[in-house]
């Protein structure tokens, strides 16, 4: 695979050394360069270190807990993060969302699925919104402009700093004004998940919102459609 350009490396945070491992034959089957750290705050000084190009990162680990790492690493640095979390506790999916994690999976997980969608996110994070030849790199609507090809969100003027997917969210919305979309629609076209939790657009929309516009309480621009999902108004 050449999603760049020297195989993609990961850092897997787990302290089940099992785990750690089967995670890691998978991956480097598929190609990737894997590291392994077993500690919060080992993982995270080697991730501010020398950024990989994504975290998979366990909630429960020793020293600083995963919900620790992603807030700090996601302070310093736009590293991809998919969590992993135990099956059914909702709560924590959410909180990791909101600390920025771009996407996770359910314990026990098939290691196939978890490589999917490491795969699925390194695609989005990786130029995924880049212009065709049809398409305007610069998207204008009020005080908000971005730029596709900088890879840049501003709001009057001010830089905004989104995550990867909160980009690729808003390039979306923007891109088709006044359309309604789903939530599954959204978790499919953004995300590229065929299926999965919609609770992910959600957070993820309400967290866009906390940074583009004015009063997220009352959005301007992103706006939910009652009884359908989101659509952008310019």
């Amino acid at each position: 695979m050449s999603l760049t350009a020297s195989p993609p490396r990961i850092l897997v945070v787990e302290d089940d050394r099992t785990v750690s491992e089967v995670v890691t034959r998978y991956l480097e089957r598929e190609g990737f360069v894997v590291e392994v750290a077993y500690d919060g705050a080992v993982a995270l000084d080697r991730a501010l270190a020398d950024p990989p190009e994504l975290v998979v990162l366990d909630l429960m680990i020793p020293s600083l807990d995963g919900f620790e790492v992603c807030r700090r690493l996601r302070a310093a640095a736009p590293v991809p993060v998919i969590m992993l979390t135990a099956r059914g506790e909702e709560a924590d999916r959410i909180v990791g969302l909101e600390l920025g994690a771009d996407d996770y999976v359910s314990k026990p997980f098939s290691p196939r699925e978890l490589t999917a969608r490491v795969k699925a996110v390194l695609r989005r994070a990786n130029g995924s919104v880049a212009s065709s030849a049809e398409e305007p790199t610069m998207l204008r609507a009020g005080a908000l402009e971005v730029d596709t090809v900088a890879h840049e969100a501003r709001r009057g003027g001010e830089l905004v700093a989104l995550t990867s997917r909160e980009f690729d969210l808003l390039v979306h919305l923007m891109r088709h004004p006044r359309r309604a979309f789903r939530r599954e629609q959204l978790l499919e076209q953004v995300w590229g998940f065929a299926y999965g939790d919609t609770s992910t657009v959600t957070v993820h929309v309400r967290r866009l919102r906390e940074k583009v516009e004015a009063d997220p309480a009352d959005p301007r621009h992103v706006c939910t459609v009652w009884g359908v999902g989101y659509r952008f108004e310019p």
